[in-house]
């Protein structure tokens, strides 16, 4: 298994690679913008038309208006530059990957204080097929 495979195997893994660096270039990009009060300012008095100076795909451009935090990093979005957007909407890297995660901030909070998420569900593929005794050993 190729090292890329290997990371595909984990659910919930997106690996920030060559290939997502190139389709999230833009979307990184107008993240990047950000971090420049004009923009800033801009982005929050009109964020569809902020966009407009972007060419990202619709899914990015839908990810970005719904404040979808997950959907930016499938889309190719790096966790640094998207947390730049997460910031000027005045949430702080807890809240989003709180979010991403389908959780409240207290109980994303309490999981991460008590040893984060289990390994249960969220194993390889491979090694919870081994585990269901249905590997190809």
């Amino acid at each position: 298994m190729k090292k890329y495979e290997h990371y595909t195997d984990i659910p919930g893994t997106y690996l920030f690679d060559k290939n997502a660096c190139a389709r999230g270039y833009h979307l990184n990009m107008f993240c990047m913008s950000l971090m420049k009060e004009e923009n800033r300012r801009r982005f929050l008095a009109n964020d569809a038309a902020y966009l407009e100076e972007y060419p990202l795909t619709d899914s990015q451009r839908h990810a970005v208006l719904d404040r979808n935090w997950l959907r930016m990093i499938q889309e190719g979005g790096n966790i640094y530059y998207v947390s730049k957007l997460g910031a000027t909407c005045g949430l702080s890297f807890e809240e989003m990957a709180a979010a991403m995660t389908g959780m409240t901030k207290e109980n994303y909070r309490k999981m991460m204080l008590s040893g984060g998420r289990s390994v249960e569900g969220n194993r390889s593929k491979i090694e919870q097929l081994e585990l269901a005794g249905k590997g190809s050993h």
